[in-house]
């Protein structure tokens, strides 16, 4: 049988040929793969509350940071466009919106939003310093406290690619929100190699925050009804069913986060206790920013010193404003202003989240007036499984 003779130079050729195919091959293909040893150039750290739970206050913490972009409730533009559907069908779309938004792609709300548009489109837009500073606005400088008023006259015609500009210039991104109620929601985020993602959650008083959610009844209406599945009917909570599933989600998402959490939770994970931050804000705020990889400023201990030292409770149209007030007063608030009735209404939806994250609970209208009895109790973990409390018994 005659033999084939191929010349050595050939096969070098082809074999260098292969060699750079493969090359090739495996620089594509490894360009797709994650890239576990190398984080994103900037962390993302998403706020994680419910409604008026002093989110808004925490959220400027983090937005008067000069290194910091930040958006409240960006998922707004979800919930009001698909209002007749229930908070659990709008998980996902509310949880896509967030990741683009980190990742500082905001075609995302071309979905939301009209297709010509400027920042004053965007929720909540002024509440922004990034958004109220160069290169989104002129008009003030990073190192700024912006306010909301002065920056809604100065900036709102800039058209709204200021918002994508001005978020790939940030080494952090910082979203609130109030529209998750389970954890497992983020996990794909929190998996994510894009993203260098980290949560705090913010909790509140449950008795607290049905005091305060007393003071915007109709501004709720609507997310309630979301909550609740009602098909877009709006609802006033009067029988607290909406504050049932609030207190249901924090248990859920703090024992997920704490009793025999994933991996991937190791150090992403902070419970913050807005008692704990009106009380000794400085630390608890050095504690948020450590956590987020910030450093608190000479500029920012002050301002967080006159915003908590303020004088009053807060008026009812202040509901949704972050102005000057004696913080500690309005965390006491509820102990003077609701009904013995209610407090014991709400102890029946809320008692294993009021254990659990650490509040007494109150057995007369005595102990509720006694401002001298200190109903928040030093910062534990609790075997407490929403499984085990029926709110009927």
């Amino acid at each position: 049988m005659a033999r084939i003779r191929i010349p050595s130079t050939v096969v070098i050729l082809f074999v260098t040929v292969q060699t750079g195919f493969l090359l090739f091959m495996y620089a594509r293909y490894s360009s797709f793969m994650p890239q576990s040893e190398e984080k994103p150039s900037q962390v993302h750290i998403l706020i994680l509350s419910s409604w008026r739970s002093g989110s808004s206050f925490v959220g400027q913490l983090f937005s008067q940071h000069p290194n910091v972009f930040y958006l409240m409730e960006p998922a707004w533009h979800v919930w009001v466009t698909m209002y007749q559907n229930s908070a659990k069908v709008l998980h996902m779309a509310v949880r896509d919106l967030v990741r683009s938004v980190f990742l500082c792609d905001m075609s995302v709300f071309d979905a939301y939003m009209p297709w010509k548009r400027n920042l004053s489109d965007l929720f909540q837009w002024a509440v922004s310093r990034a958004l109220c500073s160069a290169p989104a606005c002129d008009s003030f400088q990073r190192t700024d406290i912006t306010s909301e008023m002065a920056c809604k006259t100065l900036c709102g015609r800039y058209p709204f690619s200021k918002v994508e500009e001005a978020c790939k210039t940030y080494s952090h991104v910082v979203i609130k929100e109030v529209r998750f109620f389970d954890l497992k929601v983020l996990y794909p985020l929190l998996t994510d190699p894009s993203l260098n993602l980290k949560i705090i959650h913010l909790v509140r008083d449950p008795r607290a925050v049905v005091k305060s959610r007393e003071q915007s009844v109709k501004a709720l209406a609507r997310d309630n009804g979301i909550v609740l599945s009602t098909n877009g009917t709006k609802v006033e909570d009067s029988k607290y069913k909406v504050m049932q599933e609030i207190c249901r989600s924090h248990v859920q998402i703090y024992e997920t986060a704490t009793l025999k959490p994933p991996n991937f939770l190791k150090d992403r994970y902070l419970m913050i206790r807005f008692e704990d931050l009106v009380r000794d804000p400085l630390s608890e705020i050095s504690e948020m920013y450590k956590f987020a990889d910030l450093s608190l400023t000479p500029t920012l201990k002050s301002w967080i010193y006159n915003i908590t030292h303020g004088q009053g409770p807060g008026k009812k149209k202040e509901a949704f404003k972050i102005t000057s007030r004696d913080a500690v007063s309005v965390s006491q608030a509820w102990r003077n202003v609701l009904s013995f009735q209610k407090i014991k209404k709400i102890q029946e939806v809320c008692k294993g989240a009021i254990n659990m994250l650490g509040y007494q609970l109150v057995d007369s209208e005595k102990e509720q007036r006694d401002l001298s009895l200190d109903l928040v109790l030093p910062r534990r973990q609790n075997q407490f499984s929403w499984s085990s409390f029926n709110p009927n018994h």
